[in-house]
């Protein structure tokens, strides 16, 4: 419901659903996530879900578990996912470092790095955005935005038409809004 309300915050109209012919029409779709990797996958097959959002031609925003889900597989329940990204998915391993304690989740805000895409404007480099995660995509050929926490990880990818952000763009104020009017206005 978060990035419905932040929908409407920037003025757009949204509709939360599985509907497929809803989903086929609109002019964006914006897939979040918010569970776990296994079941979210059940309920995208069985819904045939899985198929119509591989299919999809407008631009799509796959969100936090919507990132990982687009990616190939998730250590998560050892879980085949939607493969429109062919990053694995993988779960943080917490270590100590020079009295630091890496935690996992990770949660709270990092910066963002390495941005390459539209969406992801040069301007927004080094800006902080809020992440609540504890599995990662790892960088690979679709990482247009990195972050560092135990391990460097994919924060955004994107392919074709479909964008992804591991970061919570409904959460990370200024930047965040201008993440999701830059897709708006692709």
């Amino acid at each position: 419901m978060s990035v419905d309300f932040a929908m409407q915050r920037l003025g757009i109209e949204s509709y939360v659903t599985d509907d497929h012919d809803l989903i086929r029409s609109a002019d964006r779709v914006i897939f979040p996530g918010v569970g776990e990797a296994g079941t979210t996958m059940k309920y995208l097959k069985n819904h045939k879900l899985d198929q119509l959002i591989r299919d999809l031609r407008q631009p799509v925003l796959g969100i936090c578990l919507g990132l990982q889900l687009m990616c190939s597989h998730s250590e998560e329940g050892d879980t085949e996912c939607l493969g429109i990204f062919g990053e694995k998915v993988k779960k943080f391993i917490p270590w100590k470092d020079h009295n630091t304690n890496f935690k996992v989740p990770h949660m709270g805000w990092n910066n963002i790095s390495g941005l390459q895409d539209g969406i992801f404007s040069r301007d927004l480099e080094n800006q902080f955005v809020y992440f609540v995660h504890s599995f990662y995509a790892a960088t690979g050929e679709h990482t247009v935005a990195a972050c560092d926490y135990l391990v460097p990880f994919s924060a955004a990818l994107r392919k074709e038409n479909f964008y992804a952000t591991q970061f919570h763009p409904e959460k990370s104020g200024r930047v965040g809004a201008q993440i999701l009017k830059n897709f708006i206005e692709l």
